[in-house]
C-alpha cells in the first residue's frame, strides 16, 4: 500500500513539475522520481522509530546548489516551504555577503504585505547571539546576519489539502516566494 502511495505521489509530482516549469525561463524540472524523499527511516540511526515516515516530502525546482520548493503532505503536518535550511559554511557566507551589500533588496522582499501575510517572514531556527564573524552589532542588517536558516513555510490545513483548488494554492505559494528564493540562489552564485 505505500509503494502505491508513493506511485500516486509521484504522478501527482510529475503533473506539478510541469505546470510550475511554465511559471518562469529558470524553472529547473525536476520529476517527482527525483524531487520525492525517502519514505523509510534509517533505523540504523533511529532504531526506535516506525519503518516509515508519516509524511511524504519532495524537492521541486531544485537545480544543483539552490534554494528549492519543498512540498510536505503527511498525517500530523502539511507544509510548503522553500529557502535555504541550514545551509553549509560557504553556502551561509555567501549568504550573509548577499545581504552586507544588497540586505535592503532581501528586506523589501520580506517585508511585502502579501509575502507577510502569506509566510510570516524566515522561518525561526537557530541564530547566532552575537554577530558573525567579519560582521559587527551594528551592521544595519544585524538580525538577518544572525540566522543560520534562511527559509520560509506556509503551513497547509487538511481542508486545504484536499480542496479541489489545492494545485492552485500551490502555484500561488510558489508565486509568491519565488523573489525570496531567487535572492538566495543569486547569493550562491555571484
Amino acid at each position: 500500500m505505500v509503494k502505491s502511495l508513493r506511485n500516486d505521489f509521484i504522478t501527482w509530482l510529475d503533473d506539478l513539475d510541469m505546470t510550475m516549469g511554465q511559471l518562469h525561463d529558470d524553472y529547473y524540472p525536476t520529476p517527482g522520481k527525483k524531487g520525492i524523499n525517502r519514505i523509510n527511516n534509517n533505523l540504523m540511526f533511529h532504531p526506535n522509530k516506525p519503518i516509515y515516515k508519516d509524511h511524504f516530502g519532495a524537492g521541486l525546482d531544485k537545480a544543483p546548489n539552490s534554494a528549492d520548493f519543498y512540498i510536505e503532505i503527511g498525517l500530523k503536518q502539511c507544509l510548503l516551504a522553500g529557502g535555504r535550511w541550514r545551509p553549509d559554511s560557504k553556502t551561509l557566507r555567501s549568504i550573509r555577503d548577499a545581504i552586507d551589500y544588497n540586505g535592503e533588496e532581501l528586506q523589501k522582499i520580506l517585508d511585502k504585505p502579501s509575502f507577510k501575510k502569506m509566510f510570516g517572514g524566515l522561518y525561526e531556527d537557530e541564530k547566532l547571539v552575537s554577530s558573525p564573524k567579519g560582521f559587527s552589532n551594528d551592521h544595519p542588517h544585524i538580525e538577518l546576519l544572525r540566522n543560520k536558516t534562511f527559509a520560509v513555510e506556509y503551513k497547509l490545513t487538511k481542508a486545504q489539502v484536499l480542496s479541489p483548488d489545492f494545485k492552485e494554492r500551490i502555484i500561488a505559494v510558489y508565486k509568491e516566494m519565488l523573489p525570496f528564493r531567487q535572492y538566495l540562489n543569486q547569493a550562491v552564485t555571484v
